[in-house]
């Protein structure tokens, strides 16, 4: 083994990545995995993300084949209209979320519930909004959290 500075800076380049290794390992092994109430408020969280960032078909990847909005009034195809629609409408759409309730109501379905100011307009400032409450249905398919029905209500302030 070589002595002076050279060798030292070797040998710690060669540990410093092995070391961040094995702490990875071990803080993903004692990583639980997320509970029923964890994934939909995550899946609700990006909806709210990509419905922001204008991504219409990143949101529309959370909404069931067989979804039911409105009680029935809305399908899978009319959603994505109004999606589109409401993104076309305003050049920056917002929404804030309030608490949301997450309740499992059998193998595999979920209910969750939550208010949500939606604010949009063509610039920075928002010059429309409202407050909705929403109560929605979700159905865990092929892996993943799928919005299966949702029906929402303006708030009157």
């Amino acid at each position: 083994m070589r002595s002076g500075p050279h060798s030292y800076s070797c040998y710690r380049r060669q540990i410093k990545p092995a070391v961040l290794f094995v702490l990875l390992v071990l803080i993903s092994a004692c990583a639980r995995p997320l509970t029923v109430d964890q994934q939909i408020i995550a899946a609700i969280r990006q909806m709210e993300d990509l419905i922001e960032a204008g991504e219409r078909r990143g949101f529309m990847s959370h909404i069931a084949e067989d979804f039911d909005g409105q009680n029935g009034q809305l399908n899978r195809q009319q959603l994505r209209g109004l999606v589109i629609y409401q993104l076309n409408r305003h050049q920056r759409l917002n929404a804030q979320l309030f608490p949301i309730n997450v309740n499992e109501t059998g193998e595999g379905t979920a209910s969750a519930t939550f208010s949500a100011l939606i604010t949009g307009g063509p610039g920075l400032i928002p010059s429309e909004g409202q407050l909705y409450e929403f109560a929605t249905h979700w159905r865990y398919e092929d892996g993943e959290w799928k919005l299966a029905s949702a029906s929402w209500d303006p708030e009157i302030l």
